[in-house]
């Protein structure tokens, strides 16, 4: 009797100390992942011969947009729009289903063959008339309509010309503000320091006024050649604007092609040019 109590006394000791061992934790083992890298595709810029091929987006040019008599010269009557006539203009592109574009779209789809509305179109404006702000910008508005606007640095701030607050207030609401030269010196004539003058320092100016780059560049008279492109590049602009001549095969972005909206056309003729002159083939 003694020997049983003593071994189920021992037993209940040992079951005790069972229950009581404290429970082993078993470290987790870390999950280890391998970095995923991205592959990012380095995008293929497209040839000159692909890029001339593409089909061209119109590409208007306005200058003065104000009313002249009968009797004006043959240059007022081809450089300048009326502003009634202006505003027809624009209502008909927004009626026809033209949605404007910006040299950043224009290039993408050149080079990267990056997409464009089903009815492109840029509109774009010379030489820093100060109409070009208080009509030209203020009409556009009423399509959603953005527009390029070519400065001539020595006009800033003059009568008759945009102020520095006016090509500001440009940029900041969309519009995208490039270069025409300081004073409207023909490229073609260019020497020694005439680069600096006319392509490096107005692009500097126009950058500290709008807090931007300015990436385009609009040939006085839309005269070029080709000693010019390389300086233009070395200036570093992106694209340069011709007027409605041939471009160049071996830079086609440095001539890029507009028509001048004339102040003899109607709305007609004017929507009859756009097909005209950008359906050719080169």
């Amino acid at each position: 009797m003694k020997n049983i109590l003593c071994f189920i006394f021992g037993g209940f000791i040992l079951l005790v100390g069972c229950q009581s061992e404290p429970r082993k934790i078993v470290p987790e083992t870390p999950l280890i992942t391998t970095p995923v890298k991205k592959v990012v595709t380095k995008k293929v810029m497209a040839d000159a011969t692909t890029i001339i091929s593409k089909k061209e987006v119109p590409i208007l040019c306005y200058h003065n947009i104000k009313d002249f008599s009968s009797s004006a010269s043959g240059n007022i009557k081809v450089y300048t729009v009326k502003p009634p006539a202006f505003a027809e203009q624009m209502k008909a592109l927004a009626d026809a289903g033209y949605e404007t574009i910006l040299p950043e779209q224009l290039y993408d789809y050149l080079v990267y063959d990056g997409p464009l509305p089903a009815k492109p179109i840029m509109i774009t404006f010379d030489d820093t008339r100060g109409e070009q702000f208080s009509i030209g910008a203020a009409e556009m508005k009423k399509y959603g309509f953005k527009g390029v606007f070519f400065v001539m640095t020595v006009s800033i701030n003059r009568p008759g010309y945009m102020s520095k607050e006016q090509i500001k207030s440009l940029s900041d609401n969309g519009h995208i503000v490039g270069a025409h030269t300081w004073d409207h010196h023909m490229v073609t004539k260019y020497a020694g320091d005439d680069w600096n003058t006319q392509l490096v320092k107005p692009k500097a100016k126009l950058e500290d006024i709008i807090g931007k780059p300015v990436t385009d560049f609009a040939y006085p008279f839309g005269l070029w050649n080709t000693a010019a492109i390389p300086e233009i590049k070395k200036s570093d602009y992106k694209m340069a604007y011709i007027l409605s001549t041939k471009r160049d095969p071996v830079d086609p972005l440095y001539t890029i092609r507009r028509i001048i909206v004339s102040g003899t056309w109607t709305t007609e003729g004017m929507m009859n040019s756009i097909n005209s002159s950008f359906n050719k083939t080169e």
